[in-house]
Order: structure tokens, then sequence, then C-alpha cells
């Protein structure tokens, strides 16, 4: 039975792709925004959300750590994956046709040298794969859309050019989100474990916290802080380890982490991803 999986953007955005590539025969559910897409796995509108939560070249995407934590939902998978900027033009037409080009305007400054080199104007549209279906409903071979390959597939668009984005280590990791934790089989080896935290009112209470995974031998992959509700003095943090909270030393190391913390909530136990 094929699963509902919701995603923000238009189909073809690289949310979509990462969609697809995790549910080759889900049903694109697009939404608006982030917040429809999480309503959207509430709501049970769709079965799966997939969102993306920091870039290579960007760093963290900030709504998805004040929305996640708050949702009551649970990271299930993530994907890492690689964004690869093409040109995209209509049917019959040639790279030396193009002397416009469309795209999100992240996406155009992503792809500066390609656009220099070839004396392209340039156009700022609502996002990647918005671009493509324009190009494709306009029908001139003189104006180009940037997005992915699958956007192109999507809209019946060419690949002109392919990967022409300046950095090639541009690579997007996306989690999966569900209502219901679905913790990875005991044959699994490499598997993450997402929580959030606030510390207690204490001195070097984040010191002391953090102790318990230095002396457990657990390897924290990620820990970011952000601010609630705009209070300077209201800090959540949001951390990735390696390990399922099973595991003898992750249980330690949530022991004397929760000595240290008034509020501790588990968002997911997941197979890493493969980079």
């Amino acid at each position: 039975m094929a699963k509902n999986v919701a995603f923000q953007g238009e189909k073809g955005a690289f949310s979509h792709a990462a969609a697809h590539a995790l549910f080759p025969k889900g049903e694109a559910v697009p939404c608006v925004t982030f917040e429809d897409t999480i309503t959207a796995v509430q709501k049970g509108t769709a079965d799966f959300g997939v969102v993306p939560v920091e870039n290579s070249l960007y760093g963290r995407i900030t709504d998805i750590y004040h929305l996640l934590p708050e949702s009551g939902l649970f990271i299930t998978a993530e994907h890492f994956l690689r964004v690869e900027m093409n040109l995209l033009g209509v049917k019959g037409a040639q790279l030396s046709d193009v002397k416009s080009v469309q795209s999100l305007s992240v996406a155009l400054g992503q792809c500066r040298k390609f656009i220099r080199k070839h004396r392209l104007k340039t156009i700022n549209g609502v996002d990647t794969a918005g671009s493509a279906r324009e190009i494709a409903e306009l029908g001139d071979k003189s104006v180009a859309a940037i997005a992915s390959r699958f956007a192109g597939e999507i809209y019946g668009l060419d690949v002109l050019a392919s990967n022409i984005e300046d950095a090639t280590h541009n690579t997007t990791r996306f989690l999966v989100i569900s209502k219901t934790p679905e913790e990875p089989k005991k044959a699994v080896k490499k598997v993450k474990t997402t929580f959030v935290f606030r510390v207690r009112n204490v001195p070097a209470a984040l010191y002391k916290a953090m102790g318990g995974f230095a002396t457990n031998g657990v390897n924290m992959t990620k820990l970011e802080s952000y601010m609630l509700d705009g209070s300077f003095t209201a800090t959540q943090f949001y951390a990735d380890i390696e390990g399922r909270p099973s595991d003898p030393s992750v249980q330690l190391a949530f022991e004397e982490l929760k000595f240290f913390t008034d509020q501790f909530r588990v968002l997911g136990v997941y197979p890493a991803g493969a980079m």
C-alpha cells in the first residue's frame, strides 16, 4: 500500500527528490510551509513527512529546530541528498539558445560562475521547482531554469548542462517524521538518537550534563542551542548521538544528563543515513 509523504515545496523540489528516494512508491503531498508539512502528518493527511534539517553550505534549517520538538512527532530515518544544480530548458533547446535563467535566488547564487561564463541574465523565482514549471509553461527556448534533474523529468524539460553549481560538496540532510516511533531492528548497527533538553539553572550545568557522554564513550555528532519564545535566558539544546537509548553506555549518559536538566525528550531513534 502506497504511503502519503508530505514535503515543503512544489513537485520537483529537492525535498520532493529526497522524499522520492526514501519512498519511491509513495504518493507526494506538496505543502506550502514547514508548518503545513508537520500538520499533514499530525492530522494523518500524510503517513510521513520529509523535512530538511541542515545543509553543508548554509547550516541548520532554523524553523525545523523550533517546530519539530513541539510537534509530538518522531524521527524515523535520515537521508543525505547531494544537491546538484542543472540548467533545464524546453524540449529542443540548446545551451546556445539560452539568454536568461530563472530560479530561487539561493540557487542562482550557487551557480554564479556558470551564469557569469555564459553571460546569462538572472530572474528571481519563488523556488527551483516552481521555476522549472514556469519555464515549461512559457515554452521559450531563450529562458531556462536552474533546478534538480528530478524537476526536469516531472515538467518535461531537457538538461542543457548538469552539475553547474560552484561547490561540489553541497549536501542537505533530511529527516523522516511520523506520528509513531520506529526503533531500528537489532541487526541495524549504525543508529542515531536525537533528543532535546534544557539544563537546570545551576553553575556549569551544561558542562556537567555533557560529561556523561564523554566518560561513557558516547559520540555526540551534533549539539545545537536556540532561544525559546524570544528569551535570552531560556535555551533549549538539540543533540544527536551515535547509539540507542537501550545501550548501557547511553543509558548511563542519559542518567547523568537528566540530573542536570529540567526537561528532556527523545525525538527519535533511527538508522544512520549514508553520507
